[in-house]
């Protein structure tokens, strides 16, 4: 009798592995939460901002307006003041991110790189490339001239655009006259967008006069545009800038939105696994007692 009460009292093997594996789950779901709060936040960040990037590229879209319709308005009636274009380095710049949790946004810049390279016959372009994560896809490519830190919030895009200014000069010193193409997310169109920066105002060359007299000047009309084409590519590049940024931001977090969804179900299965568990070692508890009851109850008589 006294070895009975020993092997009740005594859990079995498949006992102790329940409750190591109702642990293990346990511990994997207390991990997967953690996780999950962390990317929350980094959604709630992302979110933040983009709305923060929508005020700005209002305002930066304005701008840009408003020094088109300048220079259409000056073209109007000096159009020779515009070069004619000629031969010129082609050079690509690639908005990427710095940060990751933004699904294939480096990979479609990509190849929306290589179909234009291929449909302009472009000889070995010249890349300037912004974006940790893109930059890594390009390393070792000969035709990079520069890879440059991205800008991971709005307040950020001034010093990378600087770089980039930087870099163009460098090339204009170097190769003389560039022409410079933008690729881009962009999140109106949900694609890739390619804007030619360099030469600008070719579209206002042939534009009629709106007005009557000219427009009054203190420069020359080749000093003009000079200063004016300055002010364009400046504001021109904060406005795609902003517009990549914002791309970035509602692609992550869209991402980061899936990735949360993905956690909460596989936490909740978990949860589902690890009570299933719970209510076996509960239900095996109570045999143990009532096993153990139904033997004392056998002993009763014997011991009267």
């Amino acid at each position: 009798m006294e070895r009975s009460r020993i092997r009740l009292a005594r859990p079995a093997t498949t006992e102790i592995e329940a409750m190591t594996h109702r642990r293990e789950l346990e511990q994997h779901r207390h991990t997967l939460g953690e996780i999950r709060d962390i990317m929350n936040s980094m959604k709630t960040l992302a979110y933040i901002e983009s709305r923060k990037l929508g005020r700005f590229l209002d305002a930066q879209r304005a701008v840009v307006t408003h020094i088109e319709t300048i220079a259409a308005d000056f073209l109007g009636f000096y159009p020779r003041a515009l070069p004619r274009a000629g031969e010129t380095t082609p050079v690509c710049l690639l908005l990427g991110s710095e940060r990751g949790f933004c699904g294939d946004f480096s990979e479609t810049l990509l190849k929306r790189l290589e179909a234009h390279v291929q449909e302009y016959s472009l000889d070995t372009p010249r890349l300037i490339v912004t974006g940790n994560k893109l930059g890594n896809h390009l390393e070792g490519d000969p035709r990079v001239v520069a890879c440059i830190d991205g800008a991971n919030v709005v307040e950020e895009a001034e010093k990378t655009l600087a770089l980039i200014f930087n870099t163009l000069t460098e090339l204009q010193a170097k190769e003389g006259a560039v022409s410079l193409t933008v690729f881009y997310h962009d999140p109106d169109r949900e694609q890739i967008a390619t804007t030619e920066v360099l030469p600008p105002f070719e579209q206002y060359r042939d534009t009629a006069p709106r007005f009557p007299h000219p427009p009054v000047l203190n420069l020359l009309p080749a000093a003009f545009l000079a200063e004016l084409i300055d002010h364009y590519l400046f504001a021109a590049l904060h406005e795609i800038m902003y517009v990549s940024l914002m791309a970035e931001n509602i692609q992550r977090v869209r991402h980061l939105e899936g990735a949360v969804q993905h956690l909460d179900d596989k936490s909740a299965n978990l949860l589902h696994q690890s009570n299933a568990l719970r209510q076996e070692e509960i239900i095996e508890e109570i045999e143990v007692i009532l096993l153990s009851a139904a033997s004392l109850d056998k002993l009763s008589p014997e011991r009267q």
